[in-house]
């Protein structure tokens, strides 16, 4: 089982209110965690933040970063009954969001209760009932009985509303429940990542922690990196767990608790081909369990990370989970040791002659 004070980490930062754009909770959470165990902590103008370590002044910057943001919605309007009326922000599947209850995140800071509505089956006709109610068909009922009341609550449009669950201790103690792990999983990596290496010496700069809006387009991953400039780069996120039911092993094959994955392919990158070498090899190396992951659509900060300046070799490590995209997720604590070992592992290689090599593909 976990430690306590990681155990707090997670709750602290899976429970703490961050949709994209609006991640200043998380960042002020990471801030205080990554503060102790950094020369100096860097931010960009979007709100990325990254703790930098340096083992050697002159070696090569290595960026190791999650993402703050989760999927959550946007008021855009309050209707005379008193109804709010939203957009997703980030990937939303429409069968996974009715009858939710969501926090609304009004300016005052006030959050207020709700639940995600649309009309009931029982009105509808027989063929409607088949179909997935569409997303601009829902709303978001605060118990308001008109606008007026509403906005008396504080609500106005351009308030975020975020899912509702409490971190979870699973009767499996290795198995994790919690709303966000989409993708404060990586921001808890990163965190330990820069933790492990005060006993470790690495022969490079460290810049560790997370970006913003990667659910709405990759945008802190390119802002950050145009801060950073970094030589190699990490992206650590969340992948397809594919054991349960109806997943076929061509599809998704990743177990929870067998590993960290090692991404080869999505719709935003192809990893550099060293450096995937490199982290397969270290993993064999020191007997850390991985599994690859594979998707056709989609993509994470990698996909801006390695496009920066001339080109920058970077890869994805992820964390199997279940449920991502929704309001609750699942994931294995050993997936992340395992994830947290082979990034340090990688780090410790990543000296100036070997990334130099990488760089001319070699």
């Amino acid at each position: 089982m976990a430690d306590e004070q990681r155990l707090k980490m997670f709750k602290e930062l899976t429970e703490a209110p961050g949709a994209p754009g609006f991640e200043g909770r998380v960042r002020e959470l990471m801030a205080q965690y990554l503060k102790p165990l950094s020369d100096e902590l860097v931010t960009d103008r979007l709100g990325s933040i990254v703790g930098k370590k340096v083992g050697d002044a002159d070696g090569p910057r290595v960026l190791v970063a999650g993402h703050m943001d989760e999927v959550a919605f946007m008021v855009t309007q309050i209707t005379e009954e008193g109804f709010l009326r939203f957009q997703t922000l980030g990937g939303w599947w429409e069968q996974v969001m009715l009858a939710q209850r969501v926090k609304v995140y009004t300016r005052s800071g006030e959050a207020i209760i709700g639940v995600i509505g649309s009309k009931p089956p029982h009105i509808l006709p027989a063929e409607e009932r088949k179909k997935p109610v569409k997303k601009e068909d829902m709303f978001i009922d605060i118990g308001a009985s008109s606008k007026e009341e509403a906005e008396s609550f504080g609500v106005r449009p351009g308030d975020v509303a975020i899912p509702v669950t409490p971190f979870t201790v699973m009767k499996n103690p290795k198995l994790l429940l919690a709303k966000a792990w989409d993708n404060r999983i990586g921001c808890a990596m990163a965190v330990e990542v820069l933790k492990r290496l005060q006993a470790t010496p690495h022969p490079n700069v460290v810049y560790a922690g997370a970006t913003v809006q990667e659910e709405v387009g990759l945008r802190g991953a390119q802002t950050l990196a145009n801060t950073i400039r970094p030589d190699v780069a990490f992206a650590v996120d969340v992948g397809v767990a594919g054991d349960t039911p109806g997943i076929r092993p061509q599809d998704a094959q990743a177990k929870l608790g067998k590993g960290p994955q090692v991404l080869l392919y999505d719709a935003s990158m192809i990893p550099h081909v060293g450096l995937r070498n490199l982290v397969l090899e270290t993993a064999e190396e020191l007997n850390i369990p991985f599994q690859y992951d594979a998707m056709a659509g989609g993509g994470t900060d990698a996909g801006r990370f390695h496009l920066h300046g001339i080109g920058v070799p970077t890869m994805v490590i992820s964390i199997p989970t279940r449920y991502i995209h929704s309001h609750v997720s699942i994931l294995h604590e050993d997936d992340f040791e395992y994830g947290v070992q082979l990034l340090v592992g990688v780090i410790q290689k990543l000296d100036r002659a070997t990334v130099e090599k990488l760089h001319r593909g070699e």
